[in-house]
């Protein structure tokens, strides 16, 4: 006999834990089905582990210029298996945490393979026997793996993954990351202040290509400055892995190809959604290059079949996930929640400068056909970045000049992971230029910066 539930979740995430958890707020049965730990890929294997990494270089980088802060820090050195010990540690205590929050909240946790296997069936693989799961609802949150190279698959050993970058058993001394988005922006970040020579290849002209042009900009000059190489328009036409190293064959943008030995690579190239294998294409569900087509709400064209996070499409984030799983559960109770809006969806990249943006860039906005009113403030205008010793970087702030509508924000330098939040509260409120102004900044901030930019849109800037 098949256990019986209200609603099964395929896939434990941050897109499947926290729909399994609302939907224990709203009085149904769910269970939900993890082949390998709970919290999935982000938690265990991306945005919170590579956050632990972050910090340690970060406080690395500070150690090795205390003297600029009137402080002796001598012989500064770092022991690699503590660090990536560490950093699985913080996976393990949040791995242990959402165990906690399924059994605070009554979900069924089903370890193994899950199937779709009928309308309202699914079966869990578990070794040599299998459990049968039947529910009216069944959400598909099964994630999302890194893209290989079609002439080059990871290794573990000279070729990575951004799982195999995470628990290095040596420290490259000369690493070529491929790809400039924010997985590969933050690992490059991440090894290039521990000491390895970086090279970043890109096949566009300009690395972080979704972010405004002008955050681009102040990137590629911040991270060459650090000793970062970057090589954009730059393709790879072959990677040969070694005892000692890889070689990389990279075709440079006036279309001369050159070799280059490096002891490691790290393959950031983008994901591969997890829909293969999982009983969809029996049902007939819609993909559209892998990722399963919703709706709004996370509905699927089949009845009782929804989808959430990374197998639906971009953006890739965790958030993103989070906020689909709520509305899709929210739908399912029979409630009336808000669509999902995209736009409002904050991105950010915890490098070091950090960079995070919301809404439109510049040049989107133009495209959409808006007038606009674009304003920013430099963080050395903000006395807590200098008392920091964190001046540089910039606030931007792009508005219909019509209306005062934030169409989008887009920053970078220290903290601004942090920051970006203020702005995504604005949009979602759905606040002017005028409220922003007249909004009290706490001094000294570097928040105020936010107020600043605001400010400068309209010709009315303080500080600079």
């Amino acid at each position: 006999m098949a256990d019986t539930f209200d609603l099964v979740i395929l896939g434990s995430g941050p897109g499947g834990y926290v729909a399994a958890i609302r939907a224990s707020q709203l009085g149904l049965k769910v269970a939900i089905v993890e082949r390998e730990r709970l919290g999935g890929i982000c938690l265990n294997w991306g945005c919170i582990p590579t956050k632990a990494l972050l910090r340690t270089s970060e406080i690395y980088h500070y150690m090795q210029n205390a003297e600029s802060y009137g402080l002796k820090a001598d012989n500064v050195g770092f022991d690699l298996a503590k660090i990536v010990d560490r950093s699985r540690k913080v996976a393990g205590q949040l791995n242990a945490g959402v165990k906690g929050l399924m059994k605070k909240n009554k979900v069924t946790v089903v370890e193994g393979v899950g199937t779709v296997t009928g309308k309202g069936k699914l079966s869990v693989k578990q070794g040599d026997k299998t459990v049968e799961l039947e529910a009216k609802n069944i959400i598909v949150a099964t994630g999302a793996r890194a893209r290989d190279l079609p002439f080059a698959k990871a290794d573990g050993k000279r070729i990575w993954t951004y799982r195999h970058a995470m628990v290095p058993t040596e420290m490259p001394t000369k690493l070529l990351v491929i790809g400039s988005g924010a997985i590969g922006v933050e690992f490059a970040s991440f090894y290039n202040d521990m000491g390895a020579d970086v090279t970043i290849v890109e096949m566009l002209p300009r690395i972080l290509p979704v972010e405004d042009e002008e955050v681009s900009a102040f990137m590629d000059k911040a991270l060459t400055k650090q000793g970062i190489k970057l090589l954009t328009q730059t393709g790879l036409e072959g990677l040969a892995p070694s005892a000692n190293g890889v070689t990389a064959k990279i075709k440079a943008k006036d279309g001369k190809v050159s070799e280059e030995t490096f002891s490691h690579a790290i393959i950031a190239i983008g994901i591969v959604p997890n829909t293969e294998n999982i009983g969809l294409e029996a049902l007939g569900v819609e993909t559209d290059r892998g990722h399963i087509k919703t709706d709004g709400y996370g509905r699927t064209n089949v009845d009782g079949i929804w989808a959430i996070g990374d197998v639906t499409g971009a953006p890739w984030l965790a958030h993103k996930a989070s906020h689909e799983g709520i509305i899709a559960v929210e739908k399912i109770a029979g409630g009336s929640p808000h669509q999902m809006d995209k736009a409002n969806i904050p991105g950010c990249t915890y490098s070091r400068p950090q960079v995070a943006s919301v809404g439109m860039t510049e040049a989107k906005a133009k495209e959409a056909g808006y007038e606009l009113k674009v304003g920013k403030f430099p963080f050395i205008g903000n006395g807590k970045a200098i008392a920091l010793g964190e001046a540089e970087g910039f606030v931007k702030t792009v508005f219909d000049a019509k209306t005062g509508e934030l169409l989008g924000a887009h920053m970078v330098g220290a903290e601004v992971t942090e920051l970006i939040q203020g702005y995504v509260v604005a949009r979602q409120l759905e606040t002017t230029e005028a409220e922003l102004m007249e909004t009290v900044f706490a001094h000294p901030t570097l928040s105020e910066m936010m107020h600043e930019s605001v400010l400068a849109a309209y010709g009315r800037a303080i500080h600079y």
